[in-house]
Parts: structure tokens; sequence; C-alpha cells
């Protein structure tokens, strides 16, 4: 197995009691990390100078709908309800496992090349075995740390999830590929009935699965009550946005460990509601973060972490400013706390904070150095503020499972004119079975 001695950059470890960053070496060892420190020694390692860099964890984009890369941009000015309809009323039937292989492939490296390690990937549009097998080799293809939700697109809310399928995957597809675990994409409490929300919750329990949800405004259908009589929500169960959902419920699901993930950039512009990140911090909890569909917004992690971010402190100013008249002091969300979102917080959410997120012995060796020279970041004063202020141009390198899939801020994948060629030829395709946008047109 490899050896690399990464040597000379500043470390932001995200690893607690440790400082917000520090200049210390990183040791990989085959797929994991086996020390941090001043001045390693390793004579059998491979020596890589990263002077005048950041390394962070990897990036952990928690919630992306990664089958719809080939739709890129289409959706930029559709509202929830025409995003519903053009690509899950007219569109999700047309694909074929061709097209779902070739953008699971291309946004898995778009997401690579983002600085995103690990993805959960919420497949909600698995028609057959044969698409989600396609799925599931793009993201082995491309060589990213994944969480294949498996999902199917809209059912009738009597209809459990399909569970031979999941047991199928476990068995099959999945089974001895270190870098992709299954979970459930659920229709969620919101969207199923009673009967059929508790006997997901309950078989994604007995196979110790995650399984995520969408929440995206409404008050609380009964499914939600029925799961809770249950007693079967859990640090496996995550919630996507979250939106409408009353204090009170907030408060029971953070005391039940379940996680959030909140897309922030889709959820202020499609018309999702407003992200519920400030309800999180006030319970001492946190969000994960994802960018949602690139049928709408880039992909981009860290824009999601300014986005949200940002978001959160205007509300927070506007509430200080009406309580007091006067303007805040300090700022109520850290930098730090963003990074944390689109890090530990994110690997908590797929269930892999034993090994992602963070840069500490006996960790995975998922591994982003950001160029903190570019003339967009220099001086980099706050290496933390430094790291969310990066672009993909920043990105100078990244590792996953200690093995190289960026250097010298190319990817390392043959073909990429193939795979942007056949991109292309599916979302045209696919764009030819959506109609317009105004009824009138």
């Amino acid at each position: 197995m490899s050896r690399v001695l990464l040597r000379g950059a500043q470390v932001i470890t995200m690893a607690p009691g440790r400082p917000d960053a520090e200049h210390a070496d990183v040791l990989v060892d085959g797929d994991r990390i086996a020390a941090v420190g001043e001045n390693l020694e390793a004579p059998d390692a491979e020596d890589v100078d990263f002077s005048g860099r950041i390394l962070i964890p990897g990036l952990v984009n928690a919630h992306l709908h990664t089958w719809q890369t080939a739709l890129r941009s289409a959706g930029a000015d559709w509202t929830l309800m025409e995003y519903l309809t053009h690509l899950h009323g007219e569109c999700v039937g047309h694909y074929t496992p061709a097209d779902m292989h070739i953008s699971n492939l291309a946004g898995a490296l778009n997401q690579i090349n983002c600085g995103t390690t690990t993805v959960g990937d919420w497949c909600h549009n698995a028609l057959s075995p044969e698409h989600a097998d396609a799925a599931v080799e793009g993201l082995l293809q491309a060589g990213i740390r994944a969480v294949f939700l498996h999902g199917t697109p809209y059912r009738s809310p009597e209809t459990p999830h399909p569970l031979a399928e999941i047991d199928r995957l476990l068995d099959g597809p999945v089974r001895g590929h270190a870098l992709l675990t299954v979970g459930m994409a659920l229709q969620g409490p919101q969207y199923s009935s009673p009967e059929a929300a508790v006997a997901d919750f309950r078989a994604g329990a007995e196979r110790g699965l995650v399984v995520s949800m969408h929440q995206s405004g409404g008050e609380p259908a009964p499914g939600w009550e029925a799961v809770r009589a249950a007693g079967l929500f859990s640090p496996l169960t995550n919630i996507v946005h979250g939106v409408d959902l009353p204090g009170t419920w907030i408060e029971m699901l953070v005391e039940a460990g379940v996680t959030f993930t909140t897309t922030p950039e889709n959820e202020l512009g499609q018309g999702h509601g407003t992200p519920i990140t400030g309800s999180l911090l006030r319970l001492g909890a946190a969000p994960s973060l994802g960018t949602d569909i690139d049928t709408a917004v880039p992909g981009k992690l860290l824009t999601a972490a300014r986005i949200a971010l940002a978001h959160q402190r205007g509300l927070d100013h506007a509430q200080y400013r009406q309580e007091t008249g006067m303007h805040a002091n300090t700022a109520s969300v850290t930098a730090k706390q963003a990074l944390a979102w689109a890090t530990v917080e994110g690997a908590k959410a797929l269930g892999l904070a034993d090994r992602v997120g963070r840069i500490e012995a006996g960790m995975q060796a998922d591994l982003v150095a950001v160029e903190a020279r570019a003339f967009n970041l220099w001086p980099a004063h706050d290496p933390v503020a430094t790291v969310l202020h990066a672009d993909i141009a920043n990105i100078e390198a990244v590792m996953v499972a200690g093995i190289w899939r960026k250097r010298d801020h190319a990817l390392l994948t043959s073909g990429l004119d193939d795979v942007k060629d056949r991109l292309r030829e599916s979302g045209e395709r696919l764009l030819r079975s959506i109609g317009p946008a105004d009824p009138q047109a």
C-alpha cells in the first residue's frame, strides 16, 4: 500500500481540541490517515510539498440529485411547482439507464473537481434495477465516496419503499465497494400514509441504513406522528429541508439525534421556504449542506456554505436591529461553523462520522488542498475564511481514500471530452420531453 507525506500546508483538521488551523504534516498510509503532526518522518513515503496550500477534510455534499446533471441550468428560473411539473411530471419517465450513468458519472466528477469527496446521492429516479445499477456504476467510475440513497419516482402514498431492490443492492452491486454504501431515499411521512411511513422507517432500522426524506413546506402530515409514536426517529434519520416543521417538532427530532440537511441556494431560489439553520443553531444543533439539483443551481458546496452563512447572519442582524434598534457588535455565526456544516455535519448526516469529515489518524484519507497563494485569495490572513472564499480554480488537489483524483488543478480522469459529449446528448434528448414553462407559450 502506498504512503504519502503531505508537508508544509496549513491544516484545518476540524477535529475537536485542535486549533482552527495549524502548520502540520499529514501522513497517508493506503486509504487512511496515519498521523498528523509537525516534522513527521516517513523515509519510505512519497514526499509532497504543499507549502502555501491549505489542507482541509474532503467536503461532504449531503444532498444531491446527481441523476439530473445532464439538465444543468434548464430549470434556473423554475419555481418549485414548475420543477415538480416539468421534471418529475414530464421528464423522469424518459430516462434510460444510460442517462442515469452519464449524469452520475459527470455529476460525481464535478463534485470532485469542486472539492467534494463524499456525496449523498439522492437517487429518486431508479425506474428499474438497471437504472439503479447504472447510477451506481457512474459513481464508482468517478471514484467518489458516496451513499447511494435509493429512491423511485413519486408513488401512491400507500405504497411502501421497494425493499427487494434495497436488499438486491446490498447483496449485489454495492457489496465489496469500500467507497459506496446504501441508504433509502424515502417519500417520508410528509408524502406517505402513516402505515407506509412506519413500514419504511422500520425497514431501514432493521437494515441499519440511513433513511432520508424531503419536507418542504406545510404542516406535518399524519405520518410524522405515526413514526414518532413508533419510536423510529434516530441518528439514522435525515430530513432534507425541514421547512415549516414547527419548533416543537424540530426540538423533539434533534433530541432523537435526527440530522437535517439544508440546501440554501435552491431553497431560497425555488420557493421551498426559509432554511431552518437558525432553528437548529438555537437548539445547539447544526445543519449539513447540499446543493440539491444542478438543474437549478451550481453544484459547488462552498457556495452553499457561504449562502447559508450569509443568510443566517442576515436574519440575525435584522432581528437584533428590530429588538435593540442597534447594529450587532459581533457575528452570530462564524466561518468555522459554516465549514463544519460542509464537513463534520455532512459526515454525520450520511452515517459516516467515524470515517470522514475530519483530518485525524485513523480516518479515511479524503483530503483537499486549496491553493492559498492564488490572486483571489492572497494574502490568506484567516485560513478558514480563505477556504470558504475559494472557488473551483483554487481547488488544486483532491484525494479520496488515499488516491489522487485531482492534481495540479486538473481531474485525473481520461476521456472527459467523451463524458461531456454523452452528457450533452442525454440532456438535449431529455429536454425535448419537457413542455414550456409558460403554458401560453
